[in-house]
């Protein structure tokens, strides 16, 4: 793309996003929200899931860059491998790029600054040799962060691996966390390799200008401190990010939407619908597919559920049996990918029931949904433990072992009936009108994203 006249002077950002949907979309909404305060915005990505150009704002540039990440890898469940090797991949292109924006700036303005995802540790390394400030995106919660600096800590105490005998073990070091919401079981192996990838990572926040997180102070305001604390470097608490900018700025999702279920939300009655996502990358197997799906048709409740290509593991493509498509009749709706903001934001949902990823659950709080959660791996137990027990904004489903229909129906009634119920729903009223205040004008991530916007001028 030629460079256009009005780029002359301008400051501009470039942004390197992990190719996972969940790091994308808030990485291209902070762009979305940088961009709306008069930054230029230039999006650095591998070319594993690059997202549609058409898609972006057309004042945006989209460069891809080699990674050298074969379809297998790139499929794979071994993130570790997956990170390591686009750092690996990368750094030298995403070099050659920054130099030559930077001898470039008369013309494509000045590069005012360089965001990447935490787990980018060589390009932030890189840009710092160049001369250019690199500031990390956390784009899960402070408290995830906060892990990961104690990660080795954890480690040699005892704490990890996690082990089944030690689930309920209280992590004194973080509360209010017990062991099992560090992470999930692991063997010696991936625990390694997974603690040496977070030492790298932690390793590159400390060496970088700055950190931003994907949060907000009223709902991690501690743990902000801490983090501030422990690394001594300016921390920016500018989230939730899709609350910073208008959702029509911002279309990221690498899934094709089925926007026919907005429709079918429409036919419902007021405050009736549970809605149903697991997210865009963990899936589960067949028997918890099933009783998932059992749980929800004994539920007598209506609900639009996410069954994503690849959620049922050995599936590309998964159908309930025929006695439970009887069962469920038109009381349910079953898409593969949804416009997740707008289904929440919709009047006929009452609850959702989610795998507690970090997006998933700031876009619930901010439409004041309250949850039910099924976390499945890495940040989402912990992120389960402040929706259930410190916001106490949703409920849990108890699961003994393996999942079953009676968990989940056990789950909707606790949120739907009873006092106990009651009261989550309003606390989640409640928690969504703090958040909305501090992203308002003046709000406190509204201040932090305006200190991002002047940084290093």
């Amino acid at each position: 793309m030629a460079p256009s006249s009005t780029n002359r002077g301008r400051r501009r950002v470039l942004l390197l996003p992990l190719p996972y949907q969940g790091h994308i979309n808030p990485m291209l909404r902070l762009a979305a929200a940088l961009h709306s305060r008069g930054l230029a915005v230039t999006i650095l990505h591998p070319e594993t899931r690059a997202p549609d150009r058409r898609k972006l704002p057309a004042d945006y540039r989209l460069v891809t860059i080699p990674d050298g990440i074969s379809p297998e890898l790139a499929a794979s469940e071994d993130i570790a491998s997956f990170v390591f090797a686009l750092n690996k991949n990368c750094a030298a292109p995403f070099g050659d790029y920054l130099a030559g924006a930077l001898r470039k700036e008369e013309e494509d303005g000045r590069v005012a600054f360089v965001v990447a995802d935490v787990d980018w540790f060589a390009p932030l390394s890189v840009a710092r040799e160049l001369g250019v400030a690199a500031l990390a995106l956390m784009t899960s919660s402070a408290a995830r962060f906060l892990v990961y600096l104690a990660y080795p800590s954890l480690s040699h105490k005892g704490y990890l691996p996690v082990q089944e005998s030690n689930f309920n073990t209280t992590v004194e070091e973080l509360p209010p966390f017990v062991v099992r919401d560090l992470d999930c079981v692991m063997d010696m192996a991936r625990h390694l390799a997974y603690a040496d990838l977070l030492a790298h990572i932690v390793a590159g926040v400390r060496q970088s200008s700055g950190l931003i997180i994907n949060t907000s102070e009223d709902i991690e305001g501690m743990e902000i401190e801490r983090i501030r604390s422990e690394i001594t470097l300016p921390v920016f608490a500018v989230g939730p990010l899709h609350m910073m900018t208008s959702s029509s700025s911002v279309q990221s999702s690498l899934l094709t939407e089925d926007r026919s279920c907005l429709d079918w939300l429409d036919t419902q009655r007021p405050n009736s619908v549970l809605y149903v996502s697991f997210g865009s990358l963990v899936g589960i197997d067949t028997d918890e597919f099933l009783e998932m799906a059992w749980g929800l048709a004994d539920s007598q409740r209506p609900f639009l559920w996410v069954v994503r290509p690849g959620l049922v593991h050995g599936c590309e493509f998964s159908a309930l049996p025929e006695e439970l498509q009887e069962k469920i009749g038109s009381r349910g709706r079953i898409v593969s990918w949804a416009p997740q903001q707008e289904v929440l934001k919709h009047p006929s949902v009452v609850a959702f029931l989610a795998h507690c990823g970090w997006n998933s659950t700031t876009e619930s709080i901010s439409e004041g949904v309250p949850m039910i959660c099924r976390p499945l791996a890495s940040d989402q137990m912990g992120t389960s433990r402040y929706v259930c027990d410190v916001w106490k904004v949703g409920v849990r489903v108890e699961v003994e072992n393996q999942l079953k229909r009676g968990d989940v129906q056990a789950a909707i009634t606790r949120l739907m009936e009873g006092k106990k119920g009651e009261e989550v729903r309003e606390r989640m009223k409640d928690l969504r009108h703090v958040m909305r205040k501090r992203t308002d004008e003046g709000g406190t991530s509204d201040v932090a994203l305006q200190r991002l916007v002047d940084f290093s001028v």
